[in-house]
């Protein structure tokens, strides 16, 4: 299959174009003929014209690529390596969302043929590909896996908004139903990633891996957020508590904050519902979990807690939170908890405008129901800055001084000011 792929006389496929399908469709397409699958007609057409819906890459980019977007079943036929890369959410009850990867596993059911490779990259369970996935591919295309086709997982590590760590330089896990497989769905993945691969002893280890990755992150995060909450109550400043305990050699560099988007707020709950289905329901993935998601109405109360004690009434301020994406210099928003912690504050009945310069207001009228604020005001009685964008950090508290009425407060939950001496109230996770 790499031989063929190679000399072009065989495409591949990447289904699903989104941050994750995108990015890795054109780091093929530099090698192999590609072909761009989504259902989107859309985002297809964006791309077509050299544009990236999620806005992180830029027309360069996509030079020098042979690859062909479409939303045609005919065309994704005219491919033998399929790579299914569609989101993997949850859903209103923090159950795994499982119907845009059996959509898809539907899909390639349809067009797979005899000696055709289908790799998953979408974060799942571990047992998800083979128990779940394999059989609507079977059932769609009558093809017996390991010998009439071959089925791998090599979870994505893409990390959106960090341009010091390209798709090409992280390490990529492989996995294959076979030797066979493994070999060849190395040496595809060898030909984009300069940082090499790792070959997952099974699909099932492979999946393990990935969910673990961000399970491990987000309960670390939840420690530095309980910490946060304890150290509140004590009086005493978090940053410089880490700060101290991180001069020790083996100390571990987390910080306290929101935790959202499409996978460490997401991923665990996959780590979850296997467990549970499976007889065990986990204690420490379950608490961490818990600890985070309650981090939006705890930033909510400490405000007004703040504002009250300044005199005010909570029902006659106005608040400006800048940011709402789900973490530092992207435009994506899903899952956002700054979206939550809105929903918290208007619950106090306080006035919330929300200005973000990385995010689309189409997007956010449409997902959260909230009227971003183009050119922010000057009579807010409270500024939280929620999100590490680089147009951020170079503000000074100074910048927000004249933004706010006497008794101002500042809310700085990433920690990216140092604490003023010009009146501001000033207050950090």
């Amino acid at each position: 299959m790499y031989d063929q792929l190679v000399s072009k006389e065989k495409k591949l496929a990447v289904v699903g174009l989104g941050y994750v399908g995108l990015p890795l469709a054109l780091a093929f397409a530099r090698k192999f003929k590609v072909i761009g699958f989504d259902i989107n007609a859309a985002r297809i057409e964006m791309m077509s014209r050299q544009q990236d819906p999620s806005r992180e890459l830029s027309k360069e980019d996509f030079a020098g690529t042979d690859i062909e977007f479409t939303t045609q079943l005919e065309k994704l036929k005219e491919a033998h390596f399929f790579i299914v890369a569609v989101p993997t959410p949850v859903d209103e009850h923090k159950v795994p969302d499982l119907k845009p990867i059996l959509s898809a596993s539907k899909t390639i059911g349809k067009v797979i043929k005899k000696g055709d490779y289908v790799v998953y990259e979408s974060t799942v369970y571990p047992g998800c590909t083979e128990e779940d996935c394999l059989p609507l591919i079977q059932e769609g295309s009558g093809l017996k896996p390991g010998s009439d086709f071959k089925i791998g997982y090599s979870p994505e590590r893409i990390n959106p908004g960090d341009k010091s760590k390209p798709l090409e330089s992280i390490l990529k896990i492989v996995s294959g139903n076979d030797a066979e497989a493994l070999e060849q769905i190395a040496k595809v993945y060898s030909a984009i990633i300069h940082a090499g691969v790792y070959q997952a002893a099974s699909i099932k280890v492979a999946e393990a891996a990935k969910v673990i990755e961000n399970s491990q992150r987000d309960l670390n995060i939840s420690f530095m957020n309980e910490l946060a909450i304890i150290f509140d109550r004590m009086g005493i400043d978090t940053n410089e508590v880490l700060e101290a305990a991180g001069t020790k050699w083996n100390f571990l560099k987390f910080s306290p904050g929101l935790v959202g988007g499409h996978c460490i707020g997401v991923d665990p709950y996959y780590l979850l519902h296997k467990s549970k289905k499976l007889g065990y329901d986990p204690e420490v993935i379950l608490s961490g979990r818990r600890i985070n998601d309650r981090m939006p109405a705890f930033i909510a109360k400490k405000l007004v807690q703040l504002l009250i004690g300044k005199g005010k009434n909570p029902s006659e301020c106005k608040v400006l939170i800048n940011g709402i994406t789900f973490k530092e210099n992207v435009s994506d928003i899903r899952n956002s908890k700054v979206a939550e912690l809105y929903q918290e504050l208007r619950g106090y009945s306080v006035q919330v405008d929300v200005s973000d310069p990385r995010a689309d207001r189409e997007e956010v009228m449409h997902e959260y129901s909230i009227q971003m604020k183009e050119i922010p005001d000057h009579d807010y009685d409270a500024v939280i800055v929620a999100v590490a964008h680089d147009e951020f950090k170079s503000l000074g508290t100074e910048h927000f001084l004249k933004m706010m009425k006497k008794e101002p407060v500042l809310i700085d939950l990433k920690g990216l000011y140092k604490r003023p001496e010009n009146g501001i109230t000033y207050w950090r996770l």
